[in-house]
């Protein structure tokens, strides 16, 4: 843990790398891939239990491992892999040294103490409480002071990225503004500072419940202010994921965005309107005025939209420009179809953008509308878009950029090559194929939170069209899939780190264009996107037709009233 700085030379992209925000990188994506492994297989359990026909746990123990679950992949995974990416942007890409490593370390070990302690307490059966943990259910005190405790750690490495960027500054290691992909970077950082402040104000009083020194939490309170974290802290994971998606397109082909200045302003857009999207968890609360359900579900989603949907042309134009530039000039897809398909960290990339776009976007706005999300909310939907967003948008775009980690950080060759070809595919359609039969179930009114979609042990029990059953099945299958991929994805990378040959100081990694062309600054000089225009316009007409849709089955539910 030596705070003096020692830098070695990539001899790929030629960045100065601080030694010690490189072992904070190595330790906290090592973390982060080893919680994906067991918050992937609590999933797997869930979804076996899911599926009617195997119905694999008990009850007690389904809403343990559901628990378990949202715990560890959509906070502990990702925030970790995201620890990694606020050190990797604000060092590595700015070639400066590192502001208290010491720190680092201490909030690294905060966050896996603080994970640690959530995790045992979910394992001990007293704390089955879920991802939301909503009371008057209450966990056990551990279960709160253990995500304290890993917010405080996580609050402590955000810091340390903006005295790092300041450091930056004042000693002029780049030239210009910082690179967009640090920006994105910025933005993530800057709406996790708000996301765990907003967690740390609930869960503080929530832990004094808990042993018993406050005598009652209100639960449209806690519900109001959880979700403020809860929703936010996907929003994190969209400014690491854009800013990811534009790395690696400028890493393989020096691709630059089509304008450098309307992309920040779109992540800008991010800061100011994502949070709010979090309101369609609340739209059927009755304490909430509708003026405020309105406002946040119309004119703020619709700006927080639109920034997605200025990445979501920007980079595929600034893949298409760059395959152009290289001459894959045929028609309008040539440069698509001559893409490095075979590249695990292009693949992971661009299925990660379609699938976000089509599966998670689209669903997102359909189910923020006030009154389309009545006929949906609390239904399996809810997961099966978060799906989209969060395993087939975010995971799968972390695991892209794994790829290239792996020889630039480790300094080790990626082991089982034709493994990591196929990985990104196997994970990939195997969540695409989760969120789209979740959906599909949650239309027909499968519940979310339901061990037993029939209610067969009820006084009442509910018998589902034979379609939702068959969604179900489809879903256990999907994530057999998904779970053959991510289990694929975990030997590929705990293989190349510890196992893999090592790459020398002075040896150079083969990429396909300059790797550095990250870490820089511009716009891109040509505007050629007919291929993009069409998927642009593909998207569109798919949004409204399911937007309509979904009107449809509204309009089936007026004759109730």
């Amino acid at each position: 843990m030596s705070t003096q700085t020692e830098f070695r030379i990539c001899a790929t992209t030629g960045f100065k790398i601080d030694r010690n925000a490189e072992k904070l990188i190595k330790a906290n994506a090592v973390v982060a891939v080893v919680f994906l492994a067991i918050g992937g297989l609590f999933g797997l359990l869930v979804a076996l239990t899911r599926w009617p026909a195997v119905h694999f746990l008990p009850a007690d123990m389904f809403y343990l491992a559901l628990t378990a679950h949202g715990l560890d992949v959509l906070l502990v995974w990702v925030i970790f892999f995201e620890m990694a990416l606020l050190y990797f942007t604000s060092t590595v890409l700015l070639n400066s040294r590192m502001a208290a490593p010491r720190w680092g370390w201490v909030a690294f070990f905060e966050m896996l103490i603080g994970a640690l302690m959530v995790n045992v307490a979910v394992l001990q059966g007293d704390s089955s409480v879920m991802f939301t943990s909503y009371v008057p259910m209450r966990a056990s005190p551990m279960f709160y002071l253990g995500l304290i405790i890993f917010a405080v750690g996580a609050l402590t490495v955000c810091a340390i990225f903006f005295a790092t960027l300041v450091i930056a500054k004042q000693e002029k290691t780049y030239e210009g503004s910082v690179p967009l992909v640090t920006f994105g970077a910025l933005v993530a950082a800057i709406i996790a500072v708000f996301t765990l402040a907003s967690g740390a104000v609930i869960l503080i009083p929530t832990f004094l419940w808990s042993i018993g020194l406050v005598s009652h939490i209100d639960p449209l309170m806690y519900k109001t202010i959880w979700w403020a974290m809860g929703h936010s802290s996907q929003q994190i994971n969209m400014a690491a994921q854009v800013a990811i998606w534009y790395a690696i397109p400028a890493m393989l082909f020096g691709a630059k965005p089509l304008s450098e200045k309307v992309s920040r302003m779109a992540f800008l857009m991010y800061i100011l309107f994502l949070q709010l999207a979090s309101a369609h968890h609340l739209l059927v609360e009755p304490g909430l005025a509708s003026e405020w359900k309105i406002f946040n579900t119309s004119y703020a989603l619709y700006l927080a939209v639109l920034g997605s949907m200025i990445h979501g042309m920007s980079i595929p134009g600034a893949i298409e420009v760059a395959q152009r530039r290289r001459g894959f000039n045929r028609g309008i897809f040539e440069w698509l179809r001559k893409a490095p398909w075979g590249n695990p960290a292009f693949s992971g990339m661009f299925m990660s953008l379609v699938m976000f776009g089509f599966l998670g976007g689209i669903s997102g706005v359909v189910m923020g509308t006030e009154q389309i999300n009545l006929i949906m909310h609390n239904t399996i939907y809810v997961p099966g878009h978060f799906h989209a967003t969060v395993v087939a948008g975010t995971t799968l775009a972390f695991m892209a950029m794994t790829y290239l980690l792996v020889p630039l950080i480790f300094q080790r060759e990626v082991m089982f090559p034709k493994l990591a070809r196929l990985q990104p595919y196997l994970f990939g359609l195997g969540a695409a194929g989760i969120s789209v039969f979740m959906m599909g179930a949650g239309t027909l009114g499968v519940p979310r939170r339901s061990w037993d979609i029939s209610g067969a042990d009820a006084l009442l029990p509910y018998d589902f069209a034979g379609a939702a059953y068959m969604m179900m099945g489809l879903n256990g299958m999907a994530a057999v899939l998904a779970a053959i991929g991510g289990l694929s994805f975990i030997v590929i990378v705990v293989g190349s780190v510890f196992f893999g040959r090592r790459i020398g100081d002075t040896e150079a990694i083969v990429l396909q264009a300059d790797a550095a062309a990250v870490g820089q600054y511009g716009s891109s000089d040509s505007h050629d996107i007919r291929g993009t225009l069409v998927l642009v316009a593909v998207f569109f007409i798919s949004f409204v037709l399911y937007y309509f849709v979904n009107w449809k089955y509204l309009s089936e539910v007026w004759p109730l009233s």
